[in-house]
This record gives structure tokens, sequence and C-alpha cells, in this order.
């Protein structure tokens, strides 16, 4: 195979201006309409058969080697976040409210890049690759499933045999990567709580049920399932994130609600979390007198590397990036990431990017409203997936 390192040395411009491109026109998840427009056009520009609303928004371009082998699935995600940017760069947001804190406008830039370089040697491939642009990564809030799943519905899994996924990495400096097997990413649930009680007058709380004090007892309560039902070396977070009731300074209200977040990789944890979770919910609000209605809803499944794959992404960096740090070890995040649905339906591979540069104040954590990252990493990101998914062709 060609040196895909040089090839995306010299679409470091093409690559950076679709980055600062979408970076100033983000879109959130099921409204990445210009985003998928764009992608869909450079798509078709190189000749590939284009597939436009797969999951809403997505798009999915596929191109045919000249030989005989596998279908690889590459995906890239698109969404932005509801943030107010803070960067103060010059291809800030312009969009109110609306901001690429995550690095899927990379994403975005590196697939279409990665297209463009297999595309030129597709005679040289056997097999086939589907380049799926997701929507929705980010997920809406539990009220509506997110875009890798959207995408499933329509079929984006259907002759897949392998995965690809890549995710540019502020949490480590540019020149690292990750690519290990195992898990990466935990499963998640989000969770709604509903405590009804009887609101009244805040001076006279015997006459009332108050679902405040439950909804701070239940609270309190919930911490105990990871310190004391799940062993220390197994790791999950159950977290309350949200807490609304009253509207008055001196009325009891009628009615409080929690939200919040389970995280887990092990199944076995995971189930013990969740019966803990409900037991301890239900038990804490019949003891304070109050009604509960609990929803726990699974948003995505764990992220778990195939040894197979991964080994073979391994060696492909370190033939083009031989100087290099390439961490194998176990590197997990209780982050969570819905290619875990796509993974489950075929064996693949998520890897991480190092894209931090403290010298230049390019730092700042995913999600941070001051959020970007060194753009050198793109071409990092863009000839370790050409590369990864040619071998795979091999």
């Amino acid at each position: 195979m060609p040196d895909f390192l040089k090839k995306a040395e010299e679409l470091f411009p093409y690559t950076q201006a679709l980055r600062r491109d979408f970076h100033k026109h983000p879109e959130l998840g099921f409204n990445e309409i210009r985003t998928g427009g764009i992608v869909a056009k450079e798509l078709e520009g190189l000749g590939l058969e284009v597939t436009k609303g797969v999951g809403k928004t997505g798009v999915v371009g596929y191109l045919e080697g000249a030989k005989p082998g596998p279908t690889i699935l590459l995906r890239f995600d698109m969404d932005a976040l509801p943030i107010q940017e803070e960067t103060g760069a010059k291809y800030s947001s312009i969009n109110n409210g609306v901001m690429h804190a995550c690095g899927h406008d990379g994403h975005t830039a590196i697939g279409l890049t990665v297209a463009k370089i297999l595309n030129e040697y597709k005679n040289e491939l056997k097999g086939n690759i589907k380049f799926c642009f997701q929507p929705s990564e980010e997920g809406t809030n539990g009220e509506e499933v997110g875009g890798a799943l959207m995408m499933l519905k329509d079929g984006v899994m259907d002759s897949v045999d392998k995965t690809l996924s890549l995710h540019l990495w502020n949490d480590k400096p540019l020149g690292w990567f990750h690519i290990g097997a195992g898990p990466v990413f935990a499963g998640a649930e989000l969770f709604k709580i509903k405590i009804t009680g009887k609101g009244g007058h805040g001076a006279l709380p015997e006459t009332t049920i108050d679902p405040v004090v439950s909804a701070a007892h239940i609270t309190t309560a919930l911490q105990t399932i990871v310190s004391r039902n799940i062993e220390a070396l197994k790791p999950a977070v159950v977290s309350v994130t949200s807490i609304q009731a009253g509207t008055a300074f001196n009325v009891i209200p009628q009615t409080a609600e929690l939200w919040g977040t389970i995280r887990t990789f092990d199944p076995d944890v995971r189930k013990t979390v969740i019966e803990r979770f409900n037991q301890i919910v239900k038990g804490t609000a019949e003891a304070m007198n109050c009604k509960v209605e609990i929803t726990v809803k699974e948003v995505t499944l764990p992220v778990t590397n195939d040894e197979e794959v991964t080994v073979s992404v391994f060696n492909s960096a370190k033939r083009i990036f031989p100087d290099l740090e390439i961490a194998t070890n176990s590197y997990l995040t209780m982050g969570a990431e819905d290619m875990g649905y796509m993974q489950d339906k075929a064996k693949g591979t998520y890897f991480f990017i190092g894209s931090a540069n403290e010298e230049k104040n390019l730092n700042f954590g995913h999600h941070h409203p001051k959020f970007d990252f060194d753009e050198r990493a793109l071409v990092n990101g863009v000839a370790l997936m050409a590369t990864a998914a040619a071998d795979l062709l091999k």
C-alpha cells in the first residue's frame, strides 16, 4: 500500500478547511442537515454510492474494492453540543449556544479525507468499505434513541464484517495513541425518578408528605451502591445529576424529580447496580410515605475492542508511527459511546488519537466551552484510519 501518512500530509489543507467549516457551523443531533449535505456532496464527487437519511440525518458512502473480500465499516460522528463557545478562535461557532466541543468536526473531516485517499487506491482493495457518518452520538437526553441505533434500524450494519472508529482525545497530547483490546467505553443507562408526596405550606410540614426530603435521602442512599455492593476493582458509577422540585420558598411541593446516569462495563455489575437501584429508590420512598415512579433506560452498550482487529490496527500504527507513543494497556473511560451497538453486530476496534497541546493552550477537556485541539492530530487520524482499513482488507 502507498504511504498514507504522506498522503494525509498532502491533504492536510483539505482536511483542515473542512474541519474549520464544520466547527463554524455546528449542528445538534438529528439536525446535521448542512453537515450531512456537505458530506454527501464530497462522497458523491468521488463517485461513491451514497445513501442519505440513514438514521434520520446520517450519510453512508459505499466504496467497492476491485477484488472480493470483507466489508469494513468506518464510523465518524457528526453532531455538536448545546454549549456556548468561548475559544475565541477565528473559526468559532456562529450558531448561538451550539458548539463542536468534542471533536466530531475533526472526525467528520478525517472521514472525508480517508474516503478521498482510499477511493484513489480502490483497485488495490480486497473488499469493500462503508463510510458511515453518524448523527446524534451525543444523544438526546433519553427522549429519543441515539444515532447508532437509528442507523442500525435502517440497515447500516447489513453485510458488515468488521468496524473501525476513532476519537480525537484531548486528555492526551499530540503524538499519543491508544490501541488496546477489551473494553474502552462504559455502557450507560439514563434514569428518571418521580417522587409524589403531599404538598402544603412550608411552615406546616407536619400536614404534608415532603418529596424533597425523600429525594435527598434517595440521592444519598444511592451512593452506597458502588461503595458497598460492587467489588472495588470493578468500576461502576451512579450519579444523580438533576433534582427538580418546588416553585416558592414557602411551599412544600407535590412532586420532585431526579435524573441521572449509571455506568458499567461488566454485565453482572450492571445487573447488581440496577437491582440495588430499584430496591433503594422504592424502599426509601416508601419509608418516607411517598409514591415513586422509576424509569431506567439503556443509552448504549459498552464499547469492547476485538483482539484480532486491534492487533491489526496496532501493527498498522507501529509501521507508520514507529517513534510515537502507542499505548496498548487497558484504558477505560466511564464515558459512553453508542459505537458499542455497531461493534456488538460486527467485531471492531475503537482507537484514540492524542490531540492536546499545552503550549498552544489547546488542552481543555471534552465538552468544555474552550475545547479545541491541535489540528496536526487530523493528519495522524487520517493516516492511521486509512492504513488500518487498507491493512484489514489485505
